[in-house]
């Protein structure tokens, strides 16, 4: 049998305020071509489906076509939610969407009850751990004493050993978790998990079947031969601008796992950074190959420039991101708030806090327009309990 793992979709997400939902259904899409073109047979979906409980119905419509061209590709799918996931809500209809190749597997209670799909070689066990929060899932796995992610997720690996037990000899095993296991790298977008206990689960907790589907973690990873992230497909933080995006192709053989190999995934549009100061980012010809992607802007000039973010996407359609960083730094002493204001006028309080925060004092303009705040400000002041 020929398996797609694939995790942490994130469908609905936004990338520093930008719509993200046709980058993701470009390459749930191809998911669907890698289905057709490697006659996978099942995929997995190990947790975050969407980026929110509460889905947009534009998310779901765009995960839902998502999931319905895998299935007209030919595979079926396995699918478990993340943190991110309503696990009652992914799992709704469930019963009915088996009918059509979806398994959702979102409950505690039916952990350790497998989907069951048969090849050549006899049957394979594939069993869905919803993503599992400490404090609700030990008492629902009526474990009260168990500490922290590991604690609830050795029961359920207890539980799944245990039904595993019982089917026929030679019955190969896959796991779908959603978890930080222990020497994995994080990124940025990664929400905590940490809610509840330690969130680190040793990665010996799996131990005892032939493949486990990780999600979490947004970076393809390799912790053993048997354990891995794919990773999300797309890039959620700059910090993944570095990370070649991609699914893993498994195969299991009659003795278990035969084989894995990655797929890359295609960059619907790539991410960048750019530092330096304003005018010369504008102007410089170097910069030409970054002008179509996300980009991330560090500006270095002394003085905070004014209206940067739009003089940026004039030549950077696609700039999300920008901080100032002024050359060399400024003195950041710290200073009580009793010192700071002791013997200044309310004026020259704000026109210290502009000059702090810009690097250049409010010029005469500015100055007018601050007094009149203040005029106006302190006629408020002074009617405030009529108003």
């Amino acid at each position: 049998m020929k398996v797609l793992h694939t995790s942490d979709w994130h469908v609905g997400r936004t990338f520093h305020g930008t719509d993200l939902l046709a980058e993701q259904e470009a390459v749930l899409a191809h998911l669907a071509e890698v289905v057709s073109a490697e006659a996978v047979d099942v995929v997995l979906v190990a947790g975050d489906v969407y980026d929110r409980a509460v889905p947009s119905a534009e998310a779901v419509r765009a995960a839902t076509r998502g999931l319905e061209l895998i299935r007209e590709a030919g595979a079926r799918v396995v699918l478990t939610p993340g943190n991110h996931d309503s696990a009652a809500r992914l799992g709704a209809f469930a019963g009915f969407a088996a009918a059509g190749g979806l398994y959702l597997r979102t409950t505690i209670e039916a952990l350790h009850e497998p989907v069951l799909f048969d090849d050549d070689h006899g049957p394979i066990a594939c069993y869905g751990i919803p993503y599992l929060e400490p404090e609700p899932a030990r008492h629902a796995l009526g474990v009260p004493d168990a500490k922290g992610h590991t604690g609830v997720l050795t029961e359920a690996m207890r539980r799944i050993r245990e039904d595993l037990a019982t089917r026929p000899a030679g019955t190969r095993s896959i796991v779908l978790a959603h978890a930080f296991v222990s020497g994995a790298a994080p990124t940025d977008s990664e929400r905590t998990i940490a809610v509840g206990g330690v969130e680190d689960v040793d990665g010996s907790v799996f131990d005892g079947v032939d493949y486990v589907a990780l999600g979490h973690l947004h970076g393809p990873q390799v912790l053993a031969e048997h354990l891995r992230y794919s990773g999300s497909p797309l890039a959620y933080s700059f910090s993944e601008s570095q990370q070649r995006k991609s699914v893993w192709l498994v195969e299991l053989d009659a003795d278990g796992l035969a084989d894995v190999r990655r797929h890359e995934l295609p960059v619907p549009r790539k991410l960048a950074t750019l530092r330096g100061k304003l005018q010369e980012l504008l102007e410089s010809p170097a910069h030409q190959e970054v002008e179509e992607c996300y980009l991330s802007v560090t500006l270095t000039d002394e003085v905070r420039p004014i209206d940067a973010m739009r003089k940026l996407r004039n030549r950077f359609a696609y700039a999300v991101h920008l901080e100032w960083e002024p050359e060399g730094g400024r003195a950041t002493g710290e200073l009580k708030y009793s010192e700071a204001i002791r013997g200044r006028s309310d004026l020259e309080i704000a026109s210290t806090f502009v000059a702090d925060c810009r690097g250049a004092a409010p010029n005469e303009s500015e100055q007018a327009l601050l007094t009149r705040a203040l005029e106006e400000a302190g006629k408020l002041e002074a009617v405030g309990p009529e108003l």
